[in-house]
């Protein structure tokens, strides 16, 4: 094995471990629960066995998965607890939530426009997909929109804007179901679609700087569509002091 294949295999290896890292972290894969199966898996990332079980075996000796002689890979408890974030409980919260997606949604789908490669373009085409479908049926869909946005995480190569998207799903989610809402009510899926098709079409074609601007409209019109342009007043009060 050449030395640029040993490192483009290493390469992989971390990518899938990360991915794997953060389901079990966030609770995609709860403790005791049996990993899917090795050819499964390789399909879903697109890498080979060898490059998958390297992201295995790295997880067991962190003591995250331990196998079961037989009978496949099993999680455990991880040593560290993951990120956490209170719950969504008023419309504040919600407003916050689309703020810190605005900072860290951007540079993602910027990253994404310069590391993605098919199989990542794929997935996020497929989230697209059933959009699509959706919105020809005249609804909404905030898993498919939710997976389009961790598609994007996903594709910048970068465990830690996927780690913290899937931390804040159950928020995400909330904001989305809301938007959903509004635009079943209100109008606005024809435009939703476009914006997503735009930013699919920015990050396919390598445009960095189009798919940051495009990420950071589409949020601020989704949020503008919530909150009917009327954003809360956040600053926190102050009493002025003399002197």
């Amino acid at each position: 094995m050449t030395n640029q294949n040993a490192r483009r295999r290493t390469t992989l290896s971390d990518s899938v471990y990360h991915s794997l890292f953060a389901r079990i972290s966030n609770g995609d894969y709860q403790v005791n629960q049996k990993l899917p199966p090795e050819a499964v898996l390789s399909q879903e990332f697109g890498v080979s066995r060898p490059v998958l079980r390297a992201a295995l075996e790295r997880l067991r000796e962190e003591g995250l998965i331990h196998s079961r002689q037989g009978a496949g890979s099993y999680v455990r408890a991880p040593a560290s607890a993951p990120v956490g974030f209170s719950p969504v409980e008023t419309l504040a919260d919600i407003q916050r939530c689309y703020e810190f997606r605005l900072t860290i949604e951007t540079q993602a789908a910027a990253l994404a426009a310069h590391r993605r490669d098919e199989t990542a373009l794929a997935g996020i085409a497929q989230a697209l997909d059933l959009m699509r479908a959706a919105t020809g049926s005249h609804q909404h869909r905030e898993d498919a929109d939710f997976a389009f946005h961790l598609a994007i995480a996903q594709a910048s190569n970068n465990q830690y804007f996927e780690a913290t998207f899937r931390a804040l799903r159950e928020h995400i989610n909330v904001g989305m179901r809301l938007h959903g809402v509004s635009l079943m009510t209100g109008g606005g899926l024809e435009e939703t679609l476009a914006e997503h098709n735009g930013l699919f079409d920015a990050i396919s074609t390598g445009d960095g700087g189009a798919a940051c601007e495009l990420m950071r409209a589409h949020l601020e019109h989704s949020r503008d569509r919530l909150f009917g342009g009327g954003l809360l007043d956040l600053r926190m009060s102050r009493h002025s002091a003399a002197g």
